[in-house]
C-alpha cells in the first residue's frame, strides 16, 4: 500500500510538473493575431522613399566602426543624427555624461502630447558599433529606423509624448553595466518621476533570409517558431508581455510582413541583450524589436557587418509597420473614439 501511494505521488509530481511546463510554454509562445504569410507586396511609393532615407542613414552612421575607440568616428554618427533630426525642424537635445575617452552623449527629440501628455513612450537605438565591425546592421538598421520614425511623426499630434532616443555606448565593455547610455537615460527618467508607458528596442533589425535552416533559437523556442529567417521579432519580459500583446496585435493589423512575438525570462540567451534591459531594471514596460541578431545574422559583431548586408526593401516594409503600430499606440483609444 505505502508503496502504490508512494508511486501514485510520484506520478501526480511529474504530471503537474509537465503541465506546469506545457503552461509557461504556452504563456512565452501565445501572443495575438496572426503573421503575415505569403509574398510581400510591392512597395508602395512612400515605402520607396524610406527605403532610400534608410539606405543614406546606415551609410552615413555605420561605414566604418565608431565607438569610443575610435571617437572621431563615433563624433562624426552623432553629429550626422542630430543634424538629420534637426533638419525635420525637431529640438534636438542631448544627454551628455563623461567615459574613458572623453565626454558622449544620448541624443533625443520629442513629439509632445495631447490629452496624455504625462505618457510617456520611448523609441531608441544604439548607434555605438561592437569593437571590430562597422555596425552596418548592428545597429546602422536600427539608428536609420529611429531617424525615419522620427521623421514620419513630425507633424503628428499624438494623446501621449513619443520621444525618439539614440543611445551611446551600449556595446562591450559598457553592456550591461552602469555606463550604458540607456542606464544613465532610464535612471535619470525615474528620478524625475516619468511615466514611461512603453519602450522599444530597435535593436539590429535589417537582415533576412527565406532559406530554411537561416533561423536559430535559444531551446526550447525551435519547436514553436520557423526555421527561416524572414520576419521581425518582438521579444519582451514577462512583465512587459501585455505591452508586447497589445502592440504585436496591432503590427499585424497594419504591417504586411511577417512577425512572431515571445515574452521570456530573462535567462534565456539574447532576450535582454540591448537598451530595454536599462529600462527593465527601472520597473518599465519595454521590449525589443529585432532580427534576433546573431541567431540569424552570419557577420554579427564581424568586420563584415557593412551597409550592404542590410535589406533595405524588407527594413522599409518593418519601418512602416512599426509607424503603424507606435501611432495607433500613442492615440489611447478613448481619443480614438472621439
Amino acid at each position: 500500500m505505502v508503496t502504490k501511494l508512494l508511486w501514485i505521488g510520484r506520478m501526480t509530481f511529474w504530471i503537474l510538473l509537465a503541465a506546469g511546463m506545457a503552461w509557461l510554454l504556452w504563456y512565452m509562445v501565445s501572443v495575438p493575431g496572426k503573421s503575415y504569410s505569403g509574398p510581400l507586396k510591392p512597395l508602395t511609393a512612400e515605402e520607396t522613399q524610406l527605403r532610400e532615407n534608410l539606405r543614406a542613414h546606415v551609410a552615413a552612421v555605420a561605414s566604418r566602426e565608431h565607438n569610443v575607440f575610435h571617437f572621431a568616428e563615433l563624433e562624426a554618427a552623432a553629429q550626422y543624427i542630430e543634424r538629420t533630426l534637426a533638419g525635420f525642424a525637431y529640438r534636438v537635445e542631448a544627454q551628455r555624461f563623461k567615459a574613458a575617452a572623453g565626454e558622449v552623449r544620448n541624443i533625443e527629440v520629442e513629439v509632445k502630447g495631447a490629452s496624455r501628455a504625462g505618457e510617456i513612450i520611448v523609441v531608441g537605438a544604439h548607434y555605438d558599433s561592437v569593437v571590430g565591425a562597422p555596425g552596418g546592421n548592428d545597429n546602422g538598421s536600427g539608428v536609420a529606423a529611429v531617424v525615419e520614425l522620427a521623421r514620419l511623426f513630425r507633424d503628428q499630434q499624438p494623446a501621449r509624448t513619443v520621444r525618439f532616443v539614440l543611445f551611446v555606448d551600449e556595446e562591450p565593455p559598457f553592456f550591461k553595466s552602469e555606463e550604458m547610455g540607456s542606464r544613465h537615460y532610464a535612471r535619470r527618467a525615474k528620478e524625475r518621476g516619468e511615466n514611461i508607458v512603453a519602450m522599444f528596442s530597435l535593436e539590429t533589425i535589417g537582415y533576412y533570409s527565406d532559406k530554411p535552416g537561416s533561423q536559430r533559437y535559444p531551446f526550447p523556442l525551435s519547436f514553436f517558431y520557423p526555421n527561416a529567417g524572414n520576419f521581425i521579432a518582438f521579444v519582451s519580459n514577462f512583465a512587459s508581455r501585455p505591452l508586447l500583446h497589445e502592440v504585436i496585435a496591432s503590427f499585424r493589423r497594419h504591417g504586411e510582413f511577417p512577425s512572431e512575438g515571445a515574452a521570456a525570462p530573462a535567462f534565456l540567451p539574447g532576450v535582454d541583450w540591448s537598451d530595454h534591459w536599462s529600462f527593465w531594471q527601472e520597473g518599465y514596460r519595454a521590449l525589443m524589436v529585432t532580427d534576433t541578431a546573431p541567431y540569424r545574422y552570419p557577420h554579427y559583431h564581424a568586420r563584415g557587418d557593412t551597409p550592404d548586408q542590410v535589406d533595405y526593401d524588407r527594413l522599409a516594409r518593418v519601418v512602416s509597420g512599426l509607424y503603424r503600430m507606435l501611432r495607433d499606440l500613442a492615440t489611447v483609444q478613448k481619443d480614438k473614439d472621439t
